[in-house]
C-alpha cells in the first residue's frame, strides 16, 4: 500500500495516523517532491475509476491561473483527458490528497476516516 501525501495537509496527517493506529504497512510518497509521471497518474485514475478532473483541486491558485473551470479550454471528456493529466503531472499541487493505492489494485481518495478504512480493508 502506498499513500500520496502533502505533509502540510491535515487530511494527509489524519490518514497517516489512522494507518499507524491500525498497524498498516505502507509507503509514503510525498508527491510534491516525488512527482508522479503522466503514466502513474493514468494508472491511479484507472485504479480509482475516476477521471483527472475528478481528482483536481480546482480551488488552488494554479487552477485559477490555468482557468481550469473554462470547459471550452478544459473539456471534461475524452478530448480533454490528456491535457488534464499533463496539467496534474506538471503541477502536482493540483492532485487531490491523500490517495491510497491498495494491494488489490484499487485506490481511494482518502479524505475521510471511512475512505482510509476502505483502503485498509482492500489490503
Amino acid at each position: 500500500m502506498e499513500i500520496w501525501i502533502n505533509p502540510a495537509c491535515s487530511k494527509c496527517r489524519t490518514a497517516l495516523g489512522l494507518l499507524d493506529a491500525e498497524g498498516a504497512e505502507y509507503t509514503v510518497r510525498k508527491y510534491l517532491e516525488d512527482v508522479p509521471t503522466a503514466d502513474e497518474i493514468r494508472d491511479v485514475l484507472d485504479r480509482l475509476g475516476l477521471e483527472p478532473w475528478d481528482i483536481t483541486r480546482t480551488q488552488e491558485q494554479i487552477a485559477k491561473d490555468l482557468v481550469l473551470k473554462d470547459r471550452t479550454e478544459w473539456p471534461r471528456d475524452d478530448s480533454g483527458r490528456e491535457k488534464w493529466i499533463a496539467a496534474l503531472a506538471e503541477h502536482p499541487k493540483l492532485i487531490q490528497r491523500p490517495i491510497i493505492t491498495a494491494e488489490d489494485g484499487t485506490a481511494v481518495v482518502a479524505r475521510t476516516d471511512d475512505a482510509v478504512r476502505d483502503a485498509l480493508a482492500r489490503g
